[in-house]
């Protein structure tokens, strides 16, 4: 698709000026033609190097800007504001610049005849195909407005999610990674000079004593090799994610993560699964169509092979329920009440029940995680500075006092 910048006089005999987005000219004039306009100059825009409306050279967009974005957007065509004047004054508004410049050739791309879901698609690394099929059914049904509004709304409930999830693991990172800090220095620099007076005494030294001698001139020898082990690792382990078959064995280890996998990734992602599929559904997207873009979405490459393996089903027939009912990651209850909202008719309702419940206990889990998990790292602290005591100013004061 081209630009190209037109001059023309309208129905009315006055001068107009735009930009129409066309595979050519010719169907570019034709399109001018097509709304009343005669055209006078029709000449193609001049693409701007070291700029790129796929945000290649920019950073990423934030998922709060594209909330805030939504948001407008939908209180804007709730007005009865046209969309290119809605997105005209958006692009005003928006602080960031990535964002920005997409909005504009979005606007662009509309103002020159092309539908709003066919100028969000394409822009896949900003606007995902969950976010284009709704615009596009709301195009279809006449109710833009309201599938903006609920489009929203659900942004919105999965960006609270995502920064609660966040927040609960940040503090335990940090104090984790403090720790591992201060150990690696107190193991390279503090504590030879502590165990030096201890072997020049020539007494003989307890076992945690020699232990922790012996640690520290590990990491005295080969800190380099801790530290390249350690880059390695995290290199290595971003690289194999990127791999088919490494992106699932690391996302079934993160369903299986000790007391964080349970309590909150797994059911993070089924409230993903289901209000996602829950709000396609109730915008008129078809049930294989919706559930192959939640795959998409979902985020949980255990859980996409799950809900593709359904697409199947459904199409011959089947239940939504009868492959999560083989699924080790897909709790019963989720699975019998698809089965009862299928039967009902009503599975847009049972999934927005299953989405309030499992957002209520992905809040619950997150506070109490957070209540839990101070105590428990105050014990490891008292662990370590117990056992640097027994190594070390014990040996001392008995040496001190012999």
């Amino acid at each position: 698709m081209s630009f190209f910048d037109y001059l023309a006089v309208n129905e009315e005999c006055e001068e107009v000026t735009g930009v129409v987005d066309s595979v050519s000219d010719e169907i570019a004039l034709n399109t001018l033609t097509d709304q009343g306009l005669l055209v006078l100059s029709l000449s193609p825009r001049e693409e701007k190097k070291g700029f790129s409306t796929e945000i290649n050279l920019f950073a990423h967009i934030k998922v709060k800007d594209l909330v805030i974005f939504s948001r407008q957007l939908a209180v804007m065509i709730s007005a009865t504001l046209p969309v290119v004047q809605s997105l005209r004054i958006l692009v005003n508004q928006i602080e960031s610049v990535p964002l920005k410049i997409v909005v504009s050739d979005v606007a662009d791309s509309v103002d020159g005849g092309s539908r709003l879901s066919d100028a969000f698609k394409k822009h896949p690394k900003v606007f995902s195909n969950f976010f284009v099929s709704m615009i596009a059914s709301g195009e279809t049904a006449g109710k833009l407005d309201e599938v903006l509004n609920y489009l929203a709304d659900q942004q919105e409930k999965d960006y609270d999610l995502i920064s609660k999830t966040r927040g609960a693991m940040i503090y335990p990172a940090f104090i984790l990674f403090g720790l591992v800090v201060v150990g690696f220095v107190m193991m390279v620099f503090v504590v030879p000079k502590l165990t030096a007076v201890l072997e020049e005494s020539g007494a003989a030294l307890p076992f945690t004593t020699q232990l922790l001698i012996s640690i520290s001139e590990f990491f005295q020898t080969f800190w380099w090799l801790i530290v390249l082990l350690g880059v390695g690792f995290f290199v290595g382990l971003r690289y194999y994610r990127k791999t088919a078959a490494g992106k699932k064995h690391t996302d079934y280890l993160i369903l299986k993560i000790p007391i964080f996998g349970p309590l909150i990734f797994q059911k993070m992602y089924l409230v993903r699964f289901t209000r996602s599929l829950s709000t396609l559904i109730t915008g008129g997207v078809s049930l294989p169509e919706a559930l192959a873009i939640t795959g998409d979405i979902v985020g949980n490459e255990v859980y996409r092979d799950v809900i593709l393996n359904t697409i199947h089903e459904v199409e011959d027939g089947n239940s939504i329920a009868s492959v999560f009912r083989e699924s080790n990651v897909v709790p019963g209850m989720v699975t019998q009440m698809l089965a009862v909202g299928e039967q009902t008719g009503r599975l847009d309702t049972v999934l927005i029940k299953l989405s309030d419940f499992y957002s209520r206990e992905v809040d619950n889990a997150v506070a109490n995680l957070v209540t839990l998990i101070e105590p428990f790292i105050l014990m490891i602290m008292g662990v370590a500075v117990g056992f640097m005591v027994a190594a070390i100013l014990l040996p001392m004061y008995s040496l001190a006092a012999g």
